[in-house]
């Protein structure tokens, strides 16, 4: 199986069905090997399709499920609950987005202006350092926008404590080129490699290993700072209250606000009778370099997801070709409805789109609200520290939420 994805739902369920089989003992004795871009039979591939949820956590977690018991398939149950941890501890503490940003910034204006830097950082993104291996995962980056998880932090751990280049420019480099780039998984598995985000604690990519889990494609013994010091850097801030979830009230007419983050509003918490129309923003482009497989993958989902959203709700459903709001103010006056409601959008590019797409209705007398799926409410409380305190509580959530 290739990894080349076809951004509609369709293929992701079928993506699902396909590796479900090997979602138990089979995924957990395989899943750290990275076997080359042309074998990723071993790992499901299913993160483009999470990561815009054109499929859905509980879909993925109550088909594997449904072959296996949590004891065998609790491995890939967790990877799906990483994603959800980040999301949550992200959302609990927005600012470490912001300051991302802002270090961001800070180190382009210095690739400007040290040379050898930016020497350095142009042969990391082009795949030419000499590190064999370095310089594969890169090409594969660049040309398809994927990598295997394993090579993910191999390749972050080498970008850092080997190449010595700031962690921003790597986070934003994946942000740029990965089909299931997202603020908060990859900027935050960044930071963990560094040792950022559990202070003191870094990842270091070792040659040893990354020779056994390529079965030998790799060996870049003598090549690697195999005993580098974590990053230093202040303390993430406290974690924020959650919002209260909202629910839509029963029998007013709504149009929906669709956006990227989030592509299937036919399963959204809400009444579908109460849906008068459908719109959709356009992919956000606000992040600047976004690679063009990014934005031809997140265009083409939008488009299934207004295709989708016709058949579902069988109502009008507008692509919008901005991100202002008129288009969407002129839909709900057309269908009588005063209210636009969303998912809950999260901390990233998209939601500071939504802002000022709300801020913009102004006096349209047109009002916004964002709802939450179950899954996330249910988990992101957990989210406040490290990962175990989820780890500990799958069992009894997805009990909870009805998927065992």
């Amino acid at each position: 199986m290739t990894h080349a994805c076809r951004p509609a739902r369709e293929d992701g369920l079928l993506r699902l069905k396909t590796f479900v089989p090997r979602a138990g003992s089979a995924y957990a004795k395989s899943r750290n090997f990275d076997l080359g871009s042309d074998d990723r039979s071993n790992v499901s591939v299913l993160s483009p399709y999470l990561r815009h949820r054109l499929i859905g956590e509980d879909e993925v977690v109550r088909a594997v499920l449904s072959a296996h018991r949590i004891s065998a398939a609790d491995k890939f149950i967790q990877e799906v609950c990483w994603r959800t941890y980040w999301k949550g501890w992200l959302e609990q503490r927005p600012s470490v987005w912001s300051d991302f940003l802002a270090e961001l910034e800070r180190d382009q204006d210095a690739l400007r202006e040290v040379p050898d830097m930016a020497t350095a950082h142009a042969a990391a993104i082009a795949g030419e350092t000499g590190i064999e291996a370095f310089d594969a995962w890169a090409k594969e980056l660049i040309t398809t926008g994927y990598v295997h998880n394993h090579a993910r932090m191999w390749f972050a751990s080498i970008w850092m404590f080997t190449l010595k280049l700031p962690w921003t420019l790597g986070a934003n480099f994946f942000y740029r080129n990965l089909l299931d780039g997202d603020p908060a998984s990859n900027t935050l598995s960044w930071r963990w490699v560094a040792g950022l985000h559990t202070q003191g604690k870094h990842y270091v990519a070792r040659a040893e290993n990354i020779r056994t889990y390529t079965e030998g494609r790799f060996d870049p013994a003598g090549q690697l700072n195999e005993a580098p010091d974590p990053l230093d850097g202040s303390e993430a801030p406290p974690a924020t209250r959650l919002k209260t979830p909202m629910s839509v009230p029963p029998g007013e007419p709504i149009v929906l606000l669709v956006n990227e983050d989030d592509l299937t509003p036919e399963r959204w918490p809400i009444d579908a009778a109460q849906v008068k129309g459908v719109a959709l923003l356009p992919t956000d482009t606000s992040h600047p370099g976004l690679a063009e497989h990014v934005l031809a993958f997140r265009t083409a989902a939008i488009a299934d997801t207004a295709a989708r959203a016709e058949r579902f709700f069988g109502c009008p459903v507008m692509s919008l070709a901005t991100a202002e709001p008129d288009g969407a103010i002129a839909l709900c006056r057309a269908q009588g409805v005063e209210k636009l409601v969303t998912a809950q959008v999260p901390v990233g590019p998209s939601r500071e789109t939504y802002d000022a797409f709300v801020e913009k209705l102004g006096g349209s007398g047109i009002a916004a609200m964002e709802v939450r799926r179950d899954w996330d409410s249910a988990f992101w409380p957990y989210a406040r520290a490290g990962f175990f305190k989820v780890k500990e509580r799958i069992p009894e959530t997805l009990e909870r939420l009805g998927l065992m």
